[in-house]
């Protein structure tokens, strides 16, 4: 079976994004390069060359959340929109709440974490880096 892993872009905050998010789920992030490090970055500019080419934390259940920088020398550009949630589906309905109001913090809640038509706690919010995501806990079947 394929494992998908969100792979995700920063305008040259990954890092911070991903100590937050380590807050959150806790772990120890698994890979951390910056454009300093490698090869072809003669025409990076200082503040590029801090950015994260790379940076890899793990989430649970083999899922690995992974990010780096955009390089706007490159000709890259970060989007901000809602073309793409990350949904997690929590273990219970307190660690539902714990996901939903530590990654939350600072952010905007577009659904507040709430019991669902559809027997499950839910909640949507844009996170304080523009990331969106949904948290669901799926009641046990009776």
């Amino acid at each position: 079976m394929a494992t998908i892993n969100p792979y995700l872009n920063f305008n040259g905050n990954a890092a911070e994004a991903f100590e937050f998010y380590k807050s959150v789920f806790g772990g120890e992030l698994a890979g951390a390069q910056q454009y300093k490090d490698a090869p072809g970055n003669e025409n990076m500019t200082p503040q590029e060359l801090q950015g994260m080419m790379h940076i890899a934390l793990p989430i649970g259940n083999g899922s690995i959340l992974m990010a780096s920088d955009i390089v706007p020398s490159m000709g890259h550009r970060k989007a901000e929109g809602n073309n793409c949630y990350l949904s997690i589906e929590a273990d219970s309905k307190e660690h539902a709440a714990q996901l939903f109001n530590g990654l939350s913090a600072g952010g905007v809640v577009q659904m507040p974490l709430e019991d669902t038509f559809w027997n499950a706690y839910f909640g949507m919010f844009v996170d304080k880096f523009g990331i969106c995501w949904m948290v669901n806990y799926t009641y046990p079947q009776q």
